[in-house]
């Protein structure tokens, strides 16, 4: 049985929530506070496995309370607005529920609170994935934050990413999208299987590249240098691949 939480400060979502938790046989509610900060402590005290917990609030936001909380419960985001998903999504939230929140949509957010709350009940040390700040993780796509919007790239439209001081280009089949963070980052996030860094300023897509001449990567009409630090761990992946 999975104890819940929820805080939100608009009664009418609390009393939709609760009344979502009575229908999944395996949600208890433990309590619904309107106050975020009474809810913290709550969180500190006793055990609560996973908070509904809403963003927008006047005493303390739902991202404050995250990072105050520090990973003592999960947490599902419930929110009206969209452009704090990349915010929830970089302190682990399990999922991320727009408002109004219709009942299946909830359902399977519960779903994967019990996926998540049972791998960590089995296993000591549990494994997350590591995932870039502006980017959240999927095994197919990445949400990056541009200036403007937050957009989602297909890995399979990637060819390759150039790093510029202090943000990154990602060149796909159809357009160039910018994003400010490291390289190091998108590194981190992106799959070793399907990415490698060959250069302190380029990461390519293994699959997009059509030739390799010495030191050099055929992307197109793009020409990419192979830096001496990743030449061999390169060479390696490409070595792999051959068949």
């Amino acid at each position: 049985m999975i104890n819940c939480l929820i805080v939100d400060d608009e009664p009418l979502a609390l009393d939709i929530i609760e009344d979502y938790i009575s229908k999944i046989p395996f949600l208890k509610l433990y309590k619904r506070l309107q106050n975020p900060i009474e809810a913290l402590s709550l969180v500190q005290e006793q055990k609560i496995d996973l908070v509904f917990l809403d963003v927008q609030m006047p005493e303390l936001t739902g991202i404050q309370f995250l990072k105050i909380a520090n990973g003592k419960c999960k947490v599902i985001l419930t929110t009206a607005y969209p452009e704090y998903a990349l915010d929830g999504y970089e302190h682990n939230v399990v999922d991320y529920l727009l408002k109004p929140i219709a009942f299946d949509r909830f359902y399977k957010a519960a779903q994967k609170a019990q996926d998540v709350l049972c791998n960590v009940a089995s296993q000591p040390v549990p494994a997350e994935p590591v995932v870039a700040p502006n980017t959240i993780y999927n095994p197919s796509f990445i949400f990056v934050k541009t200036e403007y919007k937050i957009q989602k790239i297909y890995l399979d439209d990637i060819l390759f990413i150039e790093g510029l001081k202090d943000y990154i280009s990602i060149y796909t089949k159809t357009e160039r999208i910018i994003t400010l963070q490291s390289m190091k980052k998108i590194d981190e996030a992106l799959p070793n299987h399907l990415f490698v860094r060959v250069h302190k300023s380029y990461i390519v897509a293994l699959d997009k590249i059509e030739s390799i001449e010495r030191s050099r990567i055929f992307i197109g009409d793009k020409i990419i240098p192979i830096g001496d630090t990743h030449r061999d761990n390169f060479f390696k992946q490409i070595e792999d691949k051959n068949v």
